[in-house]
């Protein structure tokens, strides 16, 4: 995971400007397969791979305390700034989900937004089994690509990542990670939860043309092919700006699909 920190270096800013937050009723989910009551506290909250805190901040007023372990600095430097303004007293710590350096059973809820195809899973799903108590849950979640706003810009943009990932894997810089929709295979395979499901949840945000281009741009694998040299023509990011920029002249709705894998210890 400290490789993939690199990807994200001298950005954090803009990723945290164009990433999609959680839907709002996540936290509750997490805590009632935790064993919690509505409305009670859980009493200790993990995230991995925290990025700039987007994941750790709707715990605020929801866990007596969280622990956000992230290997990127400038990622944690944001994460603060973002704590800090949602009133969230967070421990945040130079970590990643292989060594998160915790106790045993430390956890009630550890969570991993947008982050596991980062994980070395034969790693990182012991190291979540060991810090959970039993009964405690793992939530990998990572929102569907693109947000769905319009046909034209959903053929554009899925255009853009074929086209992105083909010249990713061509020079090789295509990160070392696994794809998101085997993760719920890998959880139940490794033998390390008793049990293990997938919820669908959705978020409602809204943007416009240049947020859509700034949400494509927020991937750690573009910014190393673009700083290659590679020629936005050649990934179809110059048609998705085209595009967007025709559609999107003025912010409209968006829905983001999230698909929420549970792990119970």
């Amino acid at each position: 995971m400290r490789e993939a920190a690199q990807r994200f270096s001298g950005f954090a800013d803009e990723y945290d400007r164009a990433r999609p937050h959680p839907p709002a009723e996540l936290p509750e989910l997490l805590s009632a397969w935790a064993g919690y009551a509505p409305g009670e506290r859980v009493p200790t909250v993990v995230d991995l791979g925290a990025g700039t805190g987007i994941s750790t901040v709707p715990w605020a007023g929801r866990a007596g305390r969280v622990v956000a372990v992230e290997p990127s600095a400038d990622m944690r430097d944001v994460a603060a700034r973002r704590c800090a303004d949602a009133g969230l007293a967070v421990d945040l710590r130079d970590g990643t989900a292989e060594d998160t350096g915790l106790p045993d059973r430390f956890a009630d809820v550890v969570t991993a937004s947008q982050a596991l195809h980062w994980f070395d899973p034969a790693r990182a799903l012991p190291e979540v089994a060991r810090v959970l108590r039993p009964g405690g849950v793992f939530a990998a979640y990572d929102c569907d690509w693109p947000p769905a706003v319009d046909a034209e810009v959903d053929e554009a943009y899925r255009d853009f990542e074929r086209r992105y990932r083909a010249e990713e894997t061509r020079r090789g810089v295509r990160p070392p990670s696994t794809r998101k929709d085997g993760h719920l295979g890998r959880m139940r395979d490794s033998g390390l939860f008793r049990h293990v499901a997938e919820v669908a949840m959705h978020r409602r945000d809204e943007g416009d043309a240049d947020r859509l281009v700034a949400v494509a741009l927020s991937q750690g694998g573009l910014v190393a092919l673009l700083a290659e040299g590679v020629d936005e023509r050649t990934i179809g990011l110059a048609r998705l700006r085209e595009v967007a920029a025709r559609r999107l002249a003025v912010p409209r709705p968006w829905w983001w699909t999230y698909r929420v894998r549970l792990a119970v210890a």
